[in-house]
């Protein structure tokens, strides 16, 4: 039996958990990101693509990590009020989670498989690594914590359009 990415339940800030199943049919970019890393001004941008596309089928799904240099410290709680006070973000943020080592969610483990990094590396390397997934669950690419989110707009238009 293969693995779907739609197979896959993450935790939500409140503890909950929501199927990706929830999320089949949309374009997601899935990101790991940090409150006080410097990339966490990529929130704006994340924000803006998730307010510009969302009405065609795309969803941001954050997941904060503190394996980078401590670099989210705060409770579930505390990211989302920084979140959206800060950042004014609306797309869904979950819960904290490790994406690499032994502790790592699974989501991630799967992501980093099937998208891996440079000369096939499966570690992530910083926050704010993003991973691109067409309408039909295939995990397309992944992008570097330097990618600006809005350099992400040409590619997200044509995952869009199919």
């Amino acid at each position: 039996m293969t693995i779907s990415l739609y197979d896959f339940q993450c935790k939500t800030a409140d503890g909950q958990l929501k199927s990706l199943a929830d999320y089949a049919g949309q374009v997601l970019l899935i990101v790991n990101v940090a409150s006080r890393c410097g990339f966490t001004k990529q929130y704006a941008g994340l924000q803006q693509l998730y307010q510009t596309y969302h009405g065609r089928g795309f969803s941001v799904l954050a997941f904060p990590c503190n394996q980078f240099g401590g670099q989210e410290p705060g409770t579930n709680e505390v990211i989302q009020t920084f979140c959206s006070t800060q950042y004014q973000v609306t797309f869904p943020v979950f819960a904290k989670i490790n994406v690499n080592g032994e502790g790592a969610d699974p989501l991630f483990q799967y992501l980093k498989i099937q998208a891996p990094g440079l000369l096939g590396t499966q570690t992530i390397k910083w926050n704010f690594t993003k991973f691109l997934v067409s309408r039909n669950g295939q995990v397309l690419e992944r992008f570097a914590s330097r990618d600006e989110p809005s350099s992400l707009a040409g590619v997200i238009e044509q995952c869009l359009l199919v």
